[in-house]
């Protein structure tokens, strides 16, 4: 059994520096605080042999964490994986991040020995940080945090998605397209920013800094975001929202200005949240089957803790679709392609 007087001869330090880190303690630098991680992975340490333990007891609980608690997509999401969990005799443990490291350490800290296995949703790229300090063995499914290494992960065909939309934009002849993308380092954000840029470049239009500002998934950030983009030299005829909470916050303030959507600006979001197609105008958007995005990821986390046996990572993609509906100019609501959503697998052979 690996003590903590292995790992700390291994990354040359002290038994106490191994207690520091494990502890979160500021005494510890950055690079000591990894390289003692990284050796603790290796050699599959875990303090009091806790993640031993939750495996031989079966807890018959599954460990969740969130970046946030608010909005439809996570509640979407927890639904999924409490419905597939609960089929299986399974119970969630859940918390959020808030996409903070140190509360992503505290909340993995508190379930130590509680569950039997984790899903970890961590887009801003903290994810492999914040399971650094878990066995190889210990079963982990991360969502929308890009390809894991070493770890099964699932994410959104954000890129396809992003890259459709604004190409539909185009179609209706709008060349001002502004985007309100989410947050800096955020895999989602990234990627469907990514999608956005291409699009315009293919239909022969340079993307325009001005028509490009950040918001944080929220609705306020949308409703802020319309007005900075007003505010600029160039005005969008329309605006594609890196999801739908801020598509939404930005119809309110188009609307409080005395603009018409779709008419004077039209709008379209990502994630067709439940809420969008109740909107006034309907809210247009790049569907994803949240709850299935949950179901997927707890089936992958249920089966590796059956088997507890190792097998090669495995990264799926969950297809998006458009569902075009007023806010763009659509007459009726409808799906654009792609009516199903398949996953791809991939697996890691060459």
């Amino acid at each position: 059994m690996v003590t903590i007087k292995d790992v700390a001869r291994e990354a040359g330090v002290s038994a106490a520096t191994v207690s520091r880190v494990w502890n979160d303690s500021d005494l510890v630098g950055p690079e000591t605080r990894e390289r003692v991680a990284a050796v603790a992975a290796r050699l599959g340490y875990s303090p009091n042999g806790a993640a031993r333990s939750l495996r031989t007891k079966g807890t018959r609980t599954v460990g969740v964490l969130l970046p946030d608690l608010h909005g439809e997509f996570f509640s979407e999401v927890t639904r999924g994986i409490d419905q597939t969990a609960r089929r299986r005799g399974f119970h969630l443990l859940v918390s959020s991040s808030h996409s903070d490291q140190q509360e992503a350490n505290a909340a993995l800290r508190s379930m130590r020995g509680r569950v039997d296995g984790l899903i970890i949703m961590s887009p801003d790229g903290d994810a492999q940080r914040a399971i650094a300090r878990l066995p190889a063995t210990f079963p982990v499914v991360l969502l929308n945090c890009g390809v894991g290494v070493g770890r099964d992960s699932l994410t959104i065909a954000n890129y396809d998605g992003a890259r459709s939309m604004v190409g539909h934009l185009a179609r209706l002849g709008h060349r001002r397209i502004a985007m309100i993308a989410g947050p800096e380092r955020n895999h989602d954000s990234d990627e469907r920013l990514r999608g956005y840029r291409d699009a315009l470049q293919e239909v022969g239009v340079e993307p325009v800094p001005e028509l490009q500002v950040r918001g944080d998934f929220r609705e306020g950030s949308g409703y802020e975001g319309v007005s900075r983009l007003l505010a600029g030299r160039v005005c969008p005829t329309a605006i594609f929202a890196a999801n739908d909470c801020m598509a939404i916050g930005a119809m309110s303030a188009l609307g409080d200005l005395g603009l018409d959507v779709p008419t004077d600006v039209a709008v379209a979001g990502f994630d067709d949240i439940p809420l969008a197609r109740f909107m006034s105008p309907s809210l247009s958007s790049v569907h994803v089957n949240i709850a299935q995005l949950g179901e997927r990821a707890t089936q992958r986390l249920l089966d590796a803790i059956a088997n507890e046996s190792a097998s090669d990572p495995l990264h799926e993609e969950l297809k998006t679709h458009l569902v075009l509906r007023r806010s763009c100019g659509a007459q009726g609501t409808g799906a654009a392609r792609d009516p199903e959503l398949q996953p791809r697998s991939q697996g890691n052979a060459p």
